[in-house]
Parts: C-alpha cells; structure tokens; sequence
C-alpha cells in the first residue's frame, strides 16, 4: 500500500521507512528539511494544508512521528511549548490531509510515549491502566487526543513507545558513555523501572501493527520484561565489559537536567505490551541482556 510517514529521516522513522519499503509499500516522507532523495515531501504543517497535503491521497496508512526531540535541553517553559506545540501541529495537520484526501478506512498510526501513564511507581501498567497528570503525561494525552480526531475516517493507533534501544544514536548513547570511561552504573537509587524495547522489535511491532485491521487503540511498544535502572547499568557493564558500580547522585541529575531529572530518569514506570502479546506479536529480544549483545557485537568498546 501507500504508506505516508511523517518524521520519517530521525531515529525510528529512517530504519522504519527502509523497513516498509522492504515489505513492497510505496512510501512518501514529509519532512521539515529541504526533500533530498526519492519519495520526501518538504512539509510545513504549521502552515496549514498545502501542496504536500497531496501525498495523502490514495494513502492506505499514516504514521505520524513528527514532533520536537523531548530530551534535548533543559525544559524551559518555551521549549516545553515547543515540544507540545510541535506534536499537536503537525497531528492537526495529518488528521486535516487525511480528511481532504478522503483517505476512508485508511489507518493512523500516531506516535505518543509511555510517558503518558506518569510515574505511579512499581505497579505494573497496560494500556488499560490511566493517564498520569506530569508534563509529559500532559503532551502525550493531547497528543493523542489530536490523533483521535481522525477516528471517524481511520483506524487510529496510538504508539505509545518506550525507551527504545539500538546502537548510533537515542537514549542508549547516552546511557552508555560513562562506561566507555568506566565511570557507569545505577542513575539515583537505580530503582527506578525501565521500559526498554530494541528498535528492531519497534519497527516489526509498527509493521506488524499496519497488517492487522482489527488493531486500534493505544499500543505499548515494550518489550515484555522490565528491568530497574540497576539492572539495565548491570546488562551495559556485561555487554561492554566495563564495571557497573559507579552510581550517579539524583541531586547531581537534578542540576544538570532540572525538571527532566525526575520525569524521565529518576522515576519509571513498569509498563507492559499487553495488546501486542494477547494479539501474537512474537518478541526478537525479550531480555534486556540479549538486546544489549546485539547490539555491542563486534563494536569496540
């Protein structure tokens, strides 16, 4: 079919876009930049509908990733503007192109983040389970609300995505660099639970997810085992053959990151992929030390 993605040249989109013209869809990427290669759209969706609003037509899917890295800088009251702002422009403006393109029974695949359940604590979450009330919670509810608006003329899932791993780039580069001056280990009491998945199990779930019409809803793109941010500093010290005892002080990360400490390093959430699993998605990597071995196979450390 004809896939639109949106946000389609950063971390998930490029390996995504690769993967689904892999599977034989025709794909088209809206992109900010300037379009360099076959099939981009430059697209401005705070401008409202314009001549990239075309690529929707004959469309058969969306996925919609745009929208402002979250872990880049301080959160300031304007960044956190822009943060939000960003996904619920560029959301308003997929939800409008489908509309025009009459793009009936064709499926949005909306980014969002298991940010949106809060940090409740230890207790484990599905996609039943409620919206927290932190900022992040706050974007990903709007966010998502901005999605459903399309419910009347599309299947509308919501992905929300967890901490994703894979090697060049995300949360991981930044994870693992002390450990490369053997200076890792446990971030604040290291209690904290961490819902990981590798990308290569991202984008077979987003893939897998566009093949099953029956899917709706908010999807949790985790993998099925959890782990505290000990454990996950345990698994990187095994994979790059480094120690793993060198705690980082949360009033440390609190200086450093400000708000962003707490909402996305300090506290976690044990968030499970309950629709993925009762629906027979089959896992790659279901632990996190097989995660981290294929990813660091072969590299130098």
């Amino acid at each position: 079919m004809k896939v639109v993605v949106t946000g389609g040249t950063g971390f998930l989109g490029g390996p995504l876009v690769n993967g689904l013209r892999g599977d034989g869809h025709e794909v088209v990427v809206l992109t900010r930049r300037a379009a360099r290669g076959p099939g981009e759209v430059q697209w401005a969706p705070a401008a409202g509908l314009d001549v990239w609003a075309r690529s929707f037509e004959g469309a058969g899917a969306v996925v919609n990733l745009a929208g402002e890295p979250i872990a880049e800088g301080r959160w300031t009251a304007s960044r956190k503007r822009a943060i939000l702002a960003s996904r619920l422009e560029a959301t308003s403006a997929v939800v409008g192109a489908l509309r025009a393109a009459g793009a009936a029974g064709a499926a949005l695949l909306s980014g969002s983040a298991i940010g949106y359940y809060g940090t409740p604590g230890d207790d484990p979450l599905d996609e039943r389970s409620p919206p927290g009330s932190d900022f992040l919670a706050t974007v990903c509810r709007e966010w998502e609300a901005e999605a459903l608006e399309a419910s009347a003329h599309a299947r509308v899932l919501l992905l929300r995505t967890g901490l994703v791993l894979a090697g060049g780039g995300g949360a991981l580069q930044q994870l693992a660099l002390p450990f490369h001056f053997f200076a890792g280990g446990p971030l604040g009491s290291g209690r904290q639970v961490m819902s990981w998945i590798h990308r290569d199990d991202w984008i077979a779930m987003v893939r897998w997810a566009l093949a099953h019409p029956d899917l709706h809803g908010p999807l949790n793109l985790t993998a099925p085992a959890p782990v505290t941010n000990r454990e996950m500093a345990s698994a990187l010290g095994r994979a790059l053959h480094r120690p793993s005892f060198m705690p980082a002080p949360a009033f440390a990360l609190r200086l450093a990151l400000g708000e962003m400490a707490d909402a996305m390093v300090l506290n976690g959430q044990r968030v499970l992929p309950r629709v993925a699993q009762t629906n027979g998605f089959a896992f790659r990597y279901e632990t996190v030390d097989a995660a981290l071995r294929a990813i660091y196979v072969g590299q130098r450390t």
